[in-house]
């Protein structure tokens, strides 16, 4: 198509320039509320040294998700300051029971990698829900003794000593594998079963039960949706426990001991 020639002897106005591409509206969705998954390289590091699996996942989290928590907290006390502490803890309860249970509908019927990833996926939740329960009554997040704290908040340890150990040990396992790399591999699925288990421990559902029944696929989207939901619901309870005695109104406050 040629431009319009010029009237009386005027030069042709120049043609419009293109409107700039305009990004896609999105209309809201519930991806928000989906849980999300532990990160790649910690999923590396659980399958190469299972046996301290919830020791790696407690150091991430709190590496990863305490300053998450933290800002959150900031962000809620300063749009709304005096908020009570006990809202707070309320809001992040509700939100992450209520991913805790997406999780558990999400990955019912995938057989055992589903069952491994599920118990994962839940333990990072509930990970996630401790630490926005420590922001909320002023506890710090992001200090090392949360490690601790999940550990025996998730029934791993009994005691903040031992608990306190073993993460000293994974540390150092941790350290050595970024070094030398990984050693020998177990079978794949002698693997996958000893992760799956230790993340269902920490997660707080039975072990075996958990586990074997994610096979059975007619069982395992109520059995999962149930479970996750019900354990969650007790830790958020031992975690508000927890750091109710702790905490202090105002930032920074309870940054210091781990559980007893």
């Amino acid at each position: 198509m040629t431009d319009p020639a010029p009237v009386d002897g005027q030069p042709s106005a120049p043609a419009p320039e293109p409107a700039a591409p305009r990004p896609p509206v999105l209309a809201p969705t519930a991806a928000q509320d989906a849980p999300e998954a532990p990160p790649a390289r910690l999923w590396d590091r659980m399958r190469e040294d299972p046996q301290y699996a919830p020791e790696h996942l407690a150091l991430e989290a709190v590496r990863r998700l305490g300053p998450e928590a933290s800002r959150w907290a900031a962000r809620a006390r300063a749009e709304r300051p005096g908020v009570p502490a006990e809202e707070l803890a309320d809001q992040a309860v509700r939100k992450f029971v209520n991913r805790a249970r997406l999780s558990g509908a999400v990955s019912g019927a995938a057989g055992l990698p589903g069952a491994v990833l599920d118990v994962g996926v839940l333990a990072w939740t509930q990970a996630r829900m401790v630490l926005h329960i420590a922001a909320a009554h002023g506890v710090d997040p992001t200090h090392p003794e949360r490690a601790t704290d999940l550990l025996v908040l998730q029934k791993v340890h009994k005691v903040a000593e031992s608990a306190r150990l073993a993460l000293g040990v994974a540390a150092g396992r941790e350290r050595a594998g970024a070094l030398f790399g990984s050693g020998g591999q177990n079978a794949l699925g002698k693997t996958m079963m000893r992760l799956g288990v230790r993340l269902a421990q920490m997660a707080g559902v039975r072990a075996a039960k958990r586990v074997f029944a994610k096979v059975i696929p007619g069982a395992a989207i109520i059995l999962g949706t149930w479970a996750n939901s019900s354990a969650t619901k007790d830790l958020a309870e031992r975690s508000r426990q927890l750091y109710r005695s702790r905490g202090i109104t105002g930032s920074g406050a309870g940054s210091g001991s781990g559980s007893a």
